[in-house]
């Protein structure tokens, strides 16, 4: 049986407040035990909320984010506090689902990365939006992310 290093932590295990910013979060990983196999890993965010840029009005999203590992895993603990950090943070859907892939793919150089934010209504339209780093590895089996597309009242 593998044991993960948590030598490094500074969150886990530890009484830590929320940061006040996505810039403030930090984000934390840790040495995947199993080098060298392809997985996938997948970290659902049914209860995503940010703010309007404009109105400050808040956003909601259902945040599905899929990765291969490369050697690092994100330590799950330091991602919700930083998925929370934008809580309090304006920024448009666009923008906050392509930073939160970027840091990912910053953090941990993964082989593959891909995010779906299913944002929901605001104003009358819902906004979803899609990034990946490319083609996931061949063979990776890569399950459907499972929401549905809005339909309203249809």
């Amino acid at each position: 049986m593998t044991k993960t290093d948590v030598s490094n932590l500074s969150q886990l295990g530890r009484n830590v407040g929320l940061p006040q910013s996505p810039e403030e979060a930090v984000l934390e990983k840790v040495p995947s035990g199993h080098k060298g196999a392809d997985f996938v890993v997948r970290f659902t965010a049914p209860e995503f909320t940010s703010l309007c840029p404009m109105t400050g009005q808040p956003d909601f999203a259902h945040i599905v984010i899929d990765y291969v590992p490369d050697g690092w895993l994100v330590e799950s603990k330091s991602l919700k506090l930083y998925l929370h950090s934008f809580r309090n943070h304006g920024a448009f859907h666009e923008d906050c689902t392509l930073d939160i892939g970027r840091r990912l793919v910053d953090l941990l150089a993964p082989k593959w990365l891909r995010i779906g934010a299913y944002w929901y209504p605001r104003g009358g339209i819902p906004i979803d939006v899609f990034w990946q780093t490319g083609a996931p590895p061949e063979g990776v089996w890569v399950p459907d992310q499972g929401v549905a597309p809005y339909r309203g009242r249809g």
